[in-house]
């Protein structure tokens, strides 16, 4: 044995012979046509194998460990334990590696092969003279691999493959040929492992060619910017101050998908939101007037579901606390009379602060029945793209689209129109009732391509009028995930084209599918340029309650360009803070401008604000008194200030005016309040607002809890489970 280890490691210290470059060549060649052989094989059956000679003999687990031993002689013990030290080393090499996350995106470019074969090496009779072959053999074989890696560092080959485009393969003599696989030119491509380099090992008598994979780093692929990055620059960001955002989602692993729609959200990221810095403390003394737009949009509450249900916390950027407060129906008294929607006020002590009180403003509009409405022309106007390709988001717009037929009656008609590559109508002008036929055509609707939002959008529009008769109501519903090139040169012209058709009486409303590439950000200015709704459909069940529960409500309108300004009383108010409507935010003398734009209310919906104010007195009071300010001006007796709305018939260029004192005496909140200021909570705390003092999770679970009501369909149950998900999700 000693004799054995002696000529191991005399072997072991001989000069590595000079690299080969011929050889090194041919081992480049036999590679890759290795590598296309594998790759590239035709699908089917694989050949038979050979025939053997003799059958393999039968063996137990004991006679098989006796044949085992039986077969050892100390070469064999002596390759094995090399090749046992190897890997470990080689497992020592590669771990600090695999510590530091996963790998940027690589792709194999140069194989080599071992310009040894230890299975040439003729078999000796005598066991020292197989040691000897077989410690020359290996020592060869890692010299011949050694040498490849470094030439290939300066082959034609090499230089090729540094410069030819990601995902390309290159040929022996430096050209660049297609890639060997087509699904490598799709995009976006998620980051992959990288393929590990693999070291030769020894193996007596058994082994084929070992081969080695060099690994020489691809160039990174370029991302794609956001198609509708100019989009919301221009249109969505000079509309009420909004500010967006491009988050980086959790990797798709970390998401736990509850159902067949609710996918996990792709990574890398490129969603963008519309949203702005939260609503700070005012002064009454500096800024005694607040203003803004209402709005019934929900996208944000079901987007904060999908993240959480999907087993992430929301990004902070996407919470818009309006939108979560409006999700839920409340019973607000209905109005009276021809009036489209009636205020209803309540004042009473702020569940995370007893040193201020919650001033809640709710809207109520007026329900219509079906009968009574005028026929409707609805457009649906679909993405299918091929970023619409996943199961959350196409096949669950066909399905959320079906949704609504019933709704309809005979008097209405429906068409849709599709773009991918380009824009064409789908089904022309179809009555309502013609059920199988409209079915038949969303059915038909396929995925692929790139996108036409530009001629979709004209298409739709200019078929919406063609539709349109006296008395009837054209709206255009357009169903997407947001990630489209709207193809125009000037962003703004998209905005006065969409006020034009708005005029006309073509609504738009906008209805967000899927995640990862969520473009939010354009979709609230699409919508809110179209005097339109805007939601996000995440599961059949939120489908049913868009297109169904508030189909009058998202299609209708009561009331256009309602607008909510309070001015508050000095002598009970010091201070005020409006929770959410960011993205909404007015100036002062846009309450009284009927020419600036704002939210509407339809038929049965309805809003609701709340403000956390301050008095003089309160120990909870954050801004000091001003030294030279004038002493504060006594309203009248019992107002903590003055509420006023305005609104526009639909259709109509000038304004009407509602007018109404807040109380200043504190009530009893009842359920619906209550539930209103928890949501309120729920939202504050996903954004880490810095108002809520040491009220947490809990305290807003048993608010939420003990505040449910009847709950008819589930959606308040729904909401404290999802506090629940997202207290255990906190760091």
């Amino acid at each position: 044995m000693t004799d054995e280890l002696d000529r191991l490691k005399a072997g072991l210290r001989k000069a590595p012979p000079a690299p080969d470059r011929a050889a090194r060549e041919a081992a480049l060649s036999a590679a890759l046509q290795s590598f296309d052989k594998i790759h590239d094989a035709p699908q089917g059956s694989a050949d038979a194998p050979r025939p053997m000679p003799e059958r393999p003999k039968k063996s137990g687990g004991i006679a098989g460990v006796l044949d085992m031993l039986k077969s050892l002689s100390p070469a064999r013990v002596l390759a094995g334990t090399t090749s046992v030290v190897a890997l470990t080393v080689a497992v020592i090499a590669i771990a600090p590696g695999l510590r530091e996350g996963p790998p940027k995106p690589q792709m194999p470019e140069t194989l080599g092969v071992s310009s040894t074969d230890p299975a040439m090496v003729p078999p000796s009779d005598a066991p020292g003279e197989q040691a000897d072959a077989q410690a020359n053999a290996t020592t060869a074989d890692a010299t011949a691999a050694d040498a490849a890696r470094a030439d290939a560092q300066n082959s034609p080959m090499q230089k090729a493959a540094e410069a030819a485009p990601a995902g390309a393969a290159v040929d022996q003599d430096g050209g660049s040929v297609a890639p060997r696989v087509a699904q490598e030119q799709a995009a976006p491509v998620a980051p992959a492992k990288d393929m590990a380099a693999a070291e030769p090992m020894a193996e007596s008598y058994g082994a084929a060619a070992d081969m080695t994979i060099a690994e020489n780093e691809a160039p990174p692929l370029a991302a794609p910017a956001p198609s509708g990055a100019r989009l919301r620059k221009e249109l969505g960001g000079a509309r009420n101050g909004v500010a967006m955002g491009n988050q980086a989602a959790p990797a798709a692993s970390e998401a736990v998908a509850p159902d067949a729609y609710r996918a996990p959200m792709q990574s890398p990221s490129t969603e963008a939101f519309a949203n702005a810095d939260a609503n700070p403390v005012k002064a009454v003394d500096a800024a005694p007037v607040s203003t803004f737009s209402v709005d019934v949009d929900t996208a944000s509450y079901a987007m904060v579901r999908q993240s959480l249900e999907s087993g992430y916390p929301p990004v902070k950027e996407s919470i818009r606390i309006e939108e979560m407060v409006n999700y839920f129906p409340y019973a607000y008294p209905q109005p009276e009379g021809d009036q489209p929607f009636r205020p209803d006020v309540t004042v009473f002590q702020t569940p995370w602060n007893p040193g201020t009180r919650l001033v809640r403003i709710g809207l109520q509009g007026r329900s219509a029945e079906v009968a009574q409405r005028p026929p409707l022309n609805l457009v649906f106007l679909v993405d299918t793209s091929g970023s619409m390709d996943q199961p959350n988001k196409l096949p669950l717009l066909q399905q959320a689209l079906r949704l609504v037929l019933p709704q309809l009656t005979a008097e209405d008609q429906v068409a849709i129109v599709s773009y991918a590559g380009s824009a064409g109508v789908a089904l022309p002008p179809t009555k309502a009732t013609e059920v199988a036929k409209i079915g038949a055509a969303l059915d038909n609707l396929r995925a692929g391509g790139g996108t036409a939002g530009e001629e979709g959008l004209q298409a739709a529009y200019r078929l919406a009028a063609e539709m349109r008769k006296d008395g009837e109501v054209s709206r255009v519903l357009l169903a997407t995930d947001g990630d489209f090139n709207l193809g125009l040169s000037d962003p703004e012209a998209l905005t006065d084209y969409i006020a034009t058709q708005r005029k006309s009486g073509t609504y738009l409303s906008v209805l967000g599918f899927g995640r990862g590439n969520l473009d939010d950000a354009v979709m609230q200015a699409l919508a809110q340029n179209g005097n339109g709704l805007a939601a996000y459909i995440d599961t059949a069940q939120e489908a049913r309650k868009v297109l169904v529960d508030q189909l009058s409500g998202a299609l209708f309108p009561l009331a256009d360009d309602v607008k909510v300004q309070v001015e508050w009383n000095p002598a009970e108010v010091a201070e005020y803070r409006l929770i959410g409507y960011e993205t909404r935010a007015l100036a002062r003398e846009d309450f009284n401008n009927d020419r600036v734009d704002a939210g509407e209310i339809g038929s049965g919906l309805q809003v609701t604000a709340l403000y956390e104010v301050t008095a003089p007195d309160s120990a909870a009071r954050l801004t000091e008194p001003l030294r030279y300010g004038a002493a504060p001006v006594a309203g009248e007796t019992g107002e903590l200030g003055f509420l006023r709305l305005r609104w526009k018939a639909p259709g109509a260029s000038e304004s009407q005016l509602i007018e109404a004192p807040i109380p200043a005496a504190e009530t009893a909140p009842d359920s619906e309040a209550r539930f209103a200021s928890a949501i309120a909570g729920f939202g504050q705390l996903l954004t880490g607002s810095t108002y809520l003092g040491d009220w947490g999770w809990d305290e807003a679970i048993k608010l939420a809890e003990g505040a449910r009501g009847e709950d008819p369909f589930g959606y308040r149950i729904e909401a404290v489970n999802l506090m629940r998900l997202a207290k255990v999700m906190q760091p």
